[in-house]
């Protein structure tokens, strides 16, 4: 059971959250895209129900609230260490299924594999998830081929019919700044896309060796633009920043990088595991759709489709993923 809201008690609900919460959707940043006089969708802080963007993807995802693009981990003197302060306000997060799903994914690389890591935890132990409705699938999206579709164990589920928001939720924070009509909800999830993929059921590490990857020696200019707006790319680095010419005072921050970039694989003496921007590709690619479900038991990619509609160069994963059975093939006759 849920509420049937208007816009203006939407807000009003926007506003009873925000007085502890800072609430992030999709939302609109006017001459801020990658061109000139251009506009971006990604998430940002909002307070008014149409700031909340609906009919289009964001660009980015959700993902930057739990681990910001830089984000200072500590402080030094030469005699002391002070931990950065966490934000003043716990988050609340609208999302759609797709990216839900990603959560589980983050989970995983930061909570699971290995030792917890202490500043994703806090992060997302003061953070609620309100899942989108999503009627309509998006250009590119392939969720639906990859199981992200629907989503349960959210705190929140949210729709809207272009008037008005319908809502239902658990948690007694949100809950309590619900009131009105009583409806049934149930949140509204995409059943088909018009985009299919299909992953190999005989995949195996042995596509490494196909020469389906060589084309993107040259498609691919390594920019990262795919790894940034991925919710499931995890890749960063470690930064000091020093106040002082002796280097005893200063920060340390952890900052997002990209496995498709020049320098990530650079090791001691400058040798690169990875030189060509294809064996990069490759890389990627396994580490979505093969590697990581050997080690967690699921696909890493949620297919949001965001890394097609962002690439400069129109590179698909779509087709990436549509050609590996053609990869296993060449190397199976070759044995």
């Amino acid at each position: 059971m849920g509420y049937r809201l208007s816009a203006s008690a939407m807000d009003a609900v926007l506003a009873q959250w925000s007085k502890t919460h800072d609430v992030y959707a999709p939302k609109n940043f006017e001459g801020t895209g990658r061109f000139s006089e251009t506009d971006v969708i990604r998430y940002g802080v909002v307070t008014k129900s149409d700031e909340i963007v609906w009919d289009k993807r964001s660009e980015y995802s959700f993902k930057d609230v739990l681990l910001p693009v830089c984000q200072v981990l500590f402080y030094f003197t030469e005699d002391e260490m002070k931990e950065a302060d966490f934000p003043k306000k716990d988050a609340i997060v609208l999302l759609r299924a797709c990216d839900f799903n990603a959560l589980k994914r983050l989970d995983y690389i930061y909570l699971e594999n290995g030792p917890e890591d202490y500043y994703y935890k806090h992060l997302r132990e003061h953070t609620k998830f309100v899942v989108m409705g999503c009627e309509k699938s998006f250009d590119d999206c392939f969720c639906v081929s990859m199981g992200t579709n629907t989503a349960e164990g959210f705190d929140a589920a949210l729709n809207f019919d272009g008037t008005n928001y319908e809502i239902t939720s658990d948690d007694a924070v949100l809950s309590a700044a619900l009131s009105g009509e009583e409806v049934d909800v149930k949140p509204h999830f995409v059943s088909e896309n018009a985009v299919t993929v299909t992953i190999p059921a005989n995949l195996t590490s042995a596509v490494a060796q196909s020469h389906i990857w060589d084309e993107y020696d040259k498609r691919c200019i390594a920019c990262g633009r795919c790894t940034l707006a991925c919710p499931t790319c995890t890749c960063w680095s470690m930064q000091d920043v020093f106040y002082t010419e002796n280097g005893k005072a200063g920060e340390r921050r952890r900052v997002q990088a990209s496995c498709m970039v020049d320098g990530y694989t650079t090791v001691a003496g400058g040798g690169q595991f990875r030189k060509k921007n294809g064996e990069r590709m490759r890389f990627k690619a396994l580490h979505k759709v093969l590697d990581f479900k050997k080690r967690a038991g699921f696909q890493m990619c949620v297919g949001c489709g965001r890394c097609d509609a962002i690439c400069p160069e129109y590179i698909s994963f779509q087709r990436i993923i549509s050609r590996l059975e053609e990869g296993m093939k060449e190397v199976t006759s070759h044995e």
